[in-house]
């Protein structure tokens, strides 16, 4: 799926991340976004840099504005924004994916309960996504923005689940190419 603007294509999107709290007496059940850069040299090679949690990118193009580590919350509790229009040129893909931390034990997306991400453009949603694909995985990814020759962003959902840790997958989540 390919989404973009009449002819500017994408220039900032926000990737929403909601689920449910962990039941009553249960440890919290944290999950991630994750968003890694590859550049134009080697668009499926290692990412340039890798932005998560509480983190944001050396330019600032790419942050988290909003942060959970137990879904508390009403609605989607975890955001990040992605300024795609202010990325540098060298910059090619944006792959961004969701990760479970796994300290209170194994966990995967079946465990989650109303686990989704929603990619909005201003008010405008472009993408939605549930979990039951890669129900047995603890990791995934979701969306990848791509520039194309003229400079303009589009989104294709990439939804391809993974297992191991979140270390792991943000060091692996770009290797997926378009099928």
């Amino acid at each position: 799926m390919s989404v973009s603007g009449v002819s500017r294509g994408l220039t900032k999107v926000e990737v929403k991340l909601r689920w449910d709290p962990s039941p009553f007496g249960e440890p919290p059940r944290h999950l991630d976004i994750m968003a890694a850069t590859y550049s134009a040299d080697a668009p499926h090679g290692r990412p340039v840099y890798v932005v998560h949690t509480e983190s944001r990118s050396p330019d600032g193009t790419i942050n988290m504005s909003r942060h959970s580590e137990t879904g508390q919350g009403l609605g989607f509790v975890e955001v990040m924004v992605l300024e795609l229009d202010r990325l540098a040129s060298s910059y090619q893909r944006v792959v961004v994916g969701v990760a479970i931390h796994q300290n209170q034990g194994a966990l995967t997306f079946g465990d989650m309960t109303r686990a989704g991400v929603l990619v909005v453009e201003d008010y405008t949603e472009l993408l939605e996504i549930d979990f039951a694909r890669v129900a047995a995985s603890t990791a995934t990814t979701v969306v990848e923005f791509t520039r194309d020759t003229t400079g303009t962003w589009a989104l294709r959902e990439m939804v391809r689940g993974f297992d191991g840790s979140p270390t792991a997958f943000a060091a692996q989540m770009g290797d997926i190419r378009p099928s």
